[in-house]
């Protein structure tokens, strides 16, 4: 958004009203703007990257953070609605929120936000305070591990007293994320493992184009503590944003020995804009045919398409009697042949 001139007070002046934050459980049909969610009674405007949601042509891009961002330059089309909310909470949301919330600071601070937002939502950073940042902000939904000492166990009620808290203090976590060191340190430490190691032959990146899959072989010695995704979640293994960061392909495999992860990432999933993700696949019938060469205990397990990262797992034992080389072939078919499963832009 270089060149842009604008500010906070011509908003108020020319444009329709400024916005602030109210649960979307307090919206009750007023009218609204919904960020990085789905809309609701009331909601006049949705700049989200949600799957089957038509938000307006001119301002769709990748994150909803970069659709803010976008809407900014117009700010016209929300009258006579002065609340904007979401229905979850995330790194995306959050920054979506701030943006129209507090334009001028936002904009001041626009590249580290959606990076920030980008190392949320898909694992993936340029600057390392972004994903610094990132990681506070997956400490503070995090029960245990939250500076919010009485964070509500009701989602609903979690959603709207994270999205109160941090609104609040996001410049100043923006601005200085050493004073948060605490929450990030021990995190950005596995980063920093996963990095090294994927710059050594301790682990390979094979990368097959037409279907658009990355597979990292690992050692089978060898421990990674893993990585936070999006909002309080955990992924264990190699951080994630070490792998999503080292490779551009939206699914990936993961081997160690005979043990074998495979997911589809969240790009998938969105309505990404700036390349159309090859189309997911039904994981179940993969899984069936791998149950058929697999002994007990173990168990193959794919998740359906419609899921976030949907991944195909073994469970009931910790490898598999698939070799790698017939596991790969098995994938590759699978996803080579089988039929499209996801249509994240049915709503166009």
């Amino acid at each position: 958004m270089v060149g842009i001139s604008w500010s906070a007070q011509d908003v108020t002046e020319e444009r329709s009203p400024l916005l602030h934050f109210v649960p979307y459980e307090e919206l009750a049909g007023t009218p609204n703007v919904v960020v990085d969610g789905s809309p609701t009674d009331g909601t006049l405007l949705c700049l989200t990257h949600w799957p089957g949601i038509a938000s307006p042509a001119e301002f769709r891009a990748d994150l909803s953070a970069q659709m803010a961002f976008a809407y900014l330059g117009a700010y016209n089309l929300h009258d006579p609605a002065t609340a904007v909310s979401n229905n979850h909470f995330d790194q995306d949301g959050l920054v979506s929120i701030y943006a129209l919330t507090r334009p001028d600071a936002a904009l001041a601070r626009q590249g580290l936000l959606v990076d920030i937002a980008r190392a949320g939502d898909f694992a993936t950073f340029e600057h390392r305070d972004a994903a610094r940042i990132s990681m506070v902000l997956s400490a503070y939904a995090t029960p245990g591990r939250s500076p919010i000492a009485d964070l509500a166990t009701d989602y609903g009620a979690k959603t709207s007293q994270l999205y109160q808290d941090l609104l609040v203090r996001f410049d100043e976590i923006c601005d200085h994320p050493d004073r948060y060191r605490s929450l990030w340190e021990e995190e950005d430490a596995t980063l920093t493992a996963s990095e090294a190691a994927l710059t050594t032959s301790r682990v390979t990146l094979d990368e097959v184009e037409d279907i658009d899959l990355a597979v990292f072989t690992l050692p089978e010695i060898g421990r990674w503590s893993g990585g936070s995704r999006f909002a309080g979640q955990w992924k264990t293994g190699l951080h994630p944003m070490a792998l999503y960061n080292a490779t551009d392909r939206f699914a990936v495999l993961t081997i160690r020995g005979q043990s074998y992860e495979f997911t589809y990432r969240y790009e998938s999933w969105v309505q990404y804009r700036s390349k159309r993700p090859r189309p997911r696949t039904d994981l179940g019938p993969l899984a069936e045919r791998l149950n058929a060469e697999e002994s007990p205990p173990g168990h193959w397990i794919g998740e359906q398409a419609s899921g976030l990262t949907p991944t195909l797992v073994l469970q009931g034992a910790q490898q598999s009697d698939i070799d790698p080389i017939r596991f790969r072939l098995l994938l590759e078919d699978h996803l080579r042949n089988a039929k499209p499963a996801w249509d994240p832009y049915r709503s166009e």
